[in-house]
Parts: C-alpha cells; sequence; structure tokens
C-alpha cells in the first residue's frame, strides 16, 4: 500500500500507519459504494480487499465496485504530486466504472454523451426533476471545476478549512455530473485531494446518512438551478453552508480512527520506556 506523507501519520510507527490507512481505506470503500446501494458490509468489504476472494451470495458487480473503489484510492495517492488533470479524471472513471458497457452513449474514461438527471421531493412534498449539465458544457464546467481544486490543494489549510473545501468541490462534482455514472463515487474521491494535500485524511461520509445526504444535496441543486457553461460550476455560494456543515460532522468517524491509532501509539510508547535502561530515560 502506498504510504502518503501525511501529518495525520505523524509520529506513528509504520504498520500503525499502514494500519490506520488499510482501515481508512476500507471504511471509505465501504461507506462510498454503500451510498450507492451497493450489499457488502464493512467486514465483507476488508476480506474482498485483503484477499481478492469473494463472498458468497453476494453479487459480482458488488465485488467489482470494491476492488474498483479500493484501486481508485491508490491512484488519488499517486496524484497528491501534481496538478490534476482531465487526464486523471479519466483514469479514475475507469476504475470505478465496474460495469463496461459497449455502448457510445455510456463511455467509460470520458464526458457524459447524453443529458442526464435525477428526480427529487421538495421540503414541500412537490415532486420535481434536477436537471444535470449538458454534455456541451461539460468540458468548460469541469475545466472551472479542476482549475479550483487545483487552487485549493496548493493551498496549506487547517482541518475545518480543509473539509469546507472538499464540501465546495463535492457540490460542484455532482451538480455537473460529468459521466454517465459513477459521480458520486468520484466526487467523495477527488474531493478529498486538497484535504490529503493539507496533510489530513480524507472526509468519510457514512451511509447511515444517506438520506440526509442526498437531500442536502437535492435542495442545493434545485436552489442553483441547471449548470451551464456561463452560469459557472458555483452560481448560488450562500446556498453551500448547509453541506459544508454536513461534512464537518462527517469528518468526526475520520477523527475516531486518527484518535485510536495514536492511544495505541502511546500505549506502546509507555511500555518502551517502561523497559528503557534507567541511563537512557535520564538522557531523555
Amino acid at each position: 500500500m502506498t504510504i502518503p506523507k501525511l501529518k495525520s501519520l505523524g509520529g506513528l510507527d509504520r504498520n500503525l500507519q499502514q494500519s490506520l490507512l488499510s482501515q481508512i481505506r476500507d471504511l471509505w470503500t465501504h461507506t462510498s459504494t454503500a451510498l450507492e446501494g451497493n450489499s457488502l458490509t464493512l467486514g465483507e468489504t476488508k476480506f474482498i480487499i485483503e484477499e481478492g476472494l469473494t463472498v458468497s451470495g453476494k453479487p459480482l458487480k458488488d465485488h467489482q465496485e470494491v476492488m474498483g473503489h479500493a484501486r481508485a484510492i491508490e491512484l488519488i495517492y499517486n496524484a497528491l504530486g501534481g496538478a490534476v488533470t482531465e487526464s486523471h479524471l479519466f483514469d479514475l472513471h475507469r476504475a470505478v466504472q465496474s460495469e463496461l458497457v459497449a455502448d457510445i452513449y455510456k463511455p467509460c474514461g470520458a464526458w457524459k454523451a447524453e443529458p442526464n438527471g435525477t428526480y427529487a421531493v421538495t421540503e414541500e412534498g412537490r415532486q420535481t426533476f434536477i436537471e444535470y449539465a449538458s454534455p456541451e458544457d461539460v468540458p468548460a464546467l469541469m475545466a472551472g471545476w479542476l482549475t479550483e481544486l487545483n487552487r485549493l490543494a496548493e493551498e496549506s489549510l487547517s482541518e475545518t478549512d480543509a473539509v469546507d473545501a472538499y464540501a465546495r468541490l463535492h457540490l460542484g462534482f455532482v451538480h455537473v455530473h460529468p459521466f454517465w455514472d459513477g459521480n458520486g463515487r468520484l466526487a467523495r474521491l477527488l474531493s478529498n485531494i486538497p484535504v490529503l494535500r493539507s496533510g489530513h485524511l480524507p472526509v468519510v461520509i457514512h451511509v447511515r446518512d444517506r438520506k440526509e445526504y442526498i437531500d442536502i444535496l437535492a435542495r442545493y441543486e434545485l436552489a442553483s438551478g441547471q449548470l451551464t457553461a456561463e452560469t459557472g460550476v458555483w452560481p448560488a455560494e450562500a446556498q453551500e453552508a448547509p453541506f459544508r456543515a454536513f461534512c464537518q460532522r462527517s469528518y468526526q468517524a475520520t477523527r475516531q480512527l486518527v484518535e485510536q491509532a495514536s492511544e495505541q501509539q502511546a500505549r506502546r510508547d509507555l511500555r518502551r520506556n517502561a523497559h528503557k535502561p534507567h541511563s537512557d530515560r535520564d538522557d531523555e
């Protein structure tokens, strides 16, 4: 496993760093695929990634999604050293896209070829349709999105600012919806690049919060309207606050894993110090 240089890993023994990154990888993969309907549990996800074996009775597609997402995390870590390009996005799309369809209207590793959208229910109970960006507007919108991603990735962000950056990028990506499928998983991967570049571990959105997550995104998209090359990616910045607050709450799952690893390291350090000769401890 690639071990990125993150300050959140500082002070941990190498095997604890690897263990923490494995926990993050498994949780990130499980939650992100489960949000899209994957039926595998966290334990099954860990087993499949580590052993490369299938779980009896579970769909092959679910296994492929998990393995694809784990590969995509490695691609994200490997992309931390320079600017993120359109080519990186296409590589990630090929990694997460388990359904390889021989259909020119469902391209894998390329922008969508047909319009797409989603059905939603407003707070007033009114049924409505959210229209994502038209295919002809996607290249210009995603060029703007990539510019913002790379700008934020160049900054040294506090934990709070990094999670806010994640929220902004996530909102923009899913509102454009540049691919025919896999947009949610890609948003949750790519939007973490500024978080990781600033030395923090990634934001993970738990499946138990799925309804709140979908509802907040839908309200934001309805308030912003359909995106075009003229509107840009973020035409309603005042509407971003609810999702930023949601992401800050979601980050607690990552904090807990970091705290557990730090506590384990502290216990190790105590044992080591207890077994040092007295002269060595005096030198400290």
